[in-house]
């Protein structure tokens, strides 16, 4: 296995007193970023990425780093899905961009964290669009200071409102879109 430790951006830390399970999975989505950034640079292997965060890095990481405490089956499961379906969700993130940018032109970890959240909004109907959104916000703060989460933000906006627009329509309780069970 071949590792791109050194390579691999470190994101800066930033702890909102989330619960045990959404701190779990939030992290897991902070490495799965990782993991796809060290893989489109890199050019590593989707199975030892998995091995090497799993094995090596989330029991590793220190108290503090966004990465402790990671949730490693739902990390895979954004991890394999993304590669699974990178030929979808490519075309549909750039249709989503403004006028002249394309996906292969931007920064490496934005293009992981749209790719990321684009997969979680279209397989994960069990995480309501808001979540998906806040939360791929939340790791483009990790990474960046400058325009790039709200980038994130317009881009997965468009894309929710795109893929479940019954979310947005105000139906269901308290304003809120229905929320969607997976099955």
């Amino acid at each position: 296995m071949t590792s791109n430790t050194q390579k691999t951006p470190k994101p800066k830390s930033k702890s909102r007193g989330k619960q045990p399970a959404q701190a779990a999975r939030s992290a897991a989505r902070v490495g799965a970023v990782q993991a796809l950034y060290q893989m489109d640079v890199g050019g590593a292997d989707v199975t030892d990425v998995i091995e090497e965060f799993t094995t090596l890095r989330f029991p590793n990481s220190e108290a503090g780093e966004t990465i402790a405490g990671a949730d490693p089956a739902f990390f895979a499961e954004l991890l394999r899905g993304v590669v699974r379906r990178q030929r979808d969700l490519d075309p549909l993130i750039d249709q989503q961009l403004a006028i002249g940018w394309r996906l292969v032109r931007i920064d490496s970890i934005l293009r992981a964290i749209l790719r990321s959240g684009a997969f979680e909004m279209i397989e994960r109907l069990d995480v309501p669009a808001r979540v998906v959104i806040n939360e791929y916000i939340d790791v483009a703060h990790a990474f960046f200071d400058e325009e790039e989460p709200k980038v994130v933000n317009g881009v997965l906006d468009r894309l929710a409102h795109r893929l479940r627009p019954a979310e947005f329509e105000g139906k269901g309780e308290h304003g809120k879109g229905e929320r969607r069970e997976k099955t």
